[in-house]
């Protein structure tokens, strides 16, 4: 059997997005589609999207879609919604959707609620978790909550609530904790981090710090959340620092942010140097 050609820059690129390292990606990534790696152009995409560089992520993937690749629709969708292009990014998240991209459908839900359309971003989460697609019924129970609709949320949380998805354990344990089931969301918080849920130790260093006081303890959640690499883990650790009064220690976690392409992070960073962040 002959084996697969090996594409090196693509593996290149690949191990830098594993360690945190997009915009280095982007570069090695750019080379790998020249060269014509086959895996590249996905692995590319990402690069742009976790490095925060929306306009590059726009410029790359509309005339891919234009021209009917729409497994990238989902993705253009993100782009021109973080770049404030509603009305676009609602057409073409809406043509992910129904193209078979369920997992559009949390993009989409998410826009709809930033609209004000929170009914219409609803019904887009329920079908999509009744779809059985597995991010939509803890996206579900947040844009209740989110919307102050704690019976719905709860009604929502329990019905999907799942250790197979361990989101989902997660999600209960929000509205547990919004129900001031104090003693029973702690029990959950710690079964999420167990089963793996993406942001456990983020939201249960949260619930610490804002139920229980625990200073300590959500730090250490926090550097938990850093060690699982969980989204937005280095902002999380940068805010709670300078709000508990460390802000020479927030800086490295805050500049590892910023060069992953948090907008906010680059502009916290700007203010502690005594910048405007609105002056180029």
């Amino acid at each position: 059997m002959t084996s697969l050609p090996v594409e090196p820059l693509a593996a290149e690129g690949a191990a830098l997005l594993e360690s945190g390292r997009p915009l280095e990606a982007v570069d090695v990534l750019r080379q790998a589609v020249a060269s014509g790696e086959q895996t590249a152009p996905d692995l590319l995409v990402r690069a742009y999207l976790d490095s925060g560089n929306w306009h590059a992520a726009v410029e790359w993937l509309t005339p891919l879609v234009e021209q009917g690749h729409v497994r990238f629709a989902g993705r253009l969708g993100v782009a021109l919604s973080e770049l404030g292009d509603r009305v676009r990014a609602e057409e073409v998240l809406r043509l992910a959707v129904s193209s078979g991209e369920l997992g559009a459908a949390n993009d989409l839900g998410i826009l709809l609620r930033d609209d004000g359309r929170t009914a219409e971003g609803v019904l887009v989460l329920a079908r999509a978790a009744e779809q059985g697609d597995p991010l939509a019924p803890a996206n579900l129970v947040a844009l209740h909550l989110e919307d102050g609709d704690l019976p719905a949320a709860a009604e929502a949380a329990e019905r999907y609530a799942d250790p197979a998805r361990p989101d989902t354990v997660l999600a209960l344990a929000e509205v547990r904790a919004a129900q001031a089931r104090l003693d029973e969301a702690d029990g959950l918080f710690r079964q999420a981090g167990e089963l793996g849920a993406i942001r456990a130790h983020t939201a249960y260093g949260q619930f610490l710090l804002t139920e229980r006081g625990d200073v300590l303890g959500a730090q250490r959640e926090f550097l938990e959340a850093r060690r699982h690499a969980e989204p937005g883990w280095a902002w999380t650790m940068g805010r709670f620092l300078l709000d508990v009064g460390r802000p020479d220690d927030a800086r490295e976690f805050l500049q590892v942010a910023a060069d992953g392409g948090d907008r906010v992070a680059a502009e916290t960073l700007a203010e502690l140097d005594g910048l405007d962040p609105a002056d180029d």
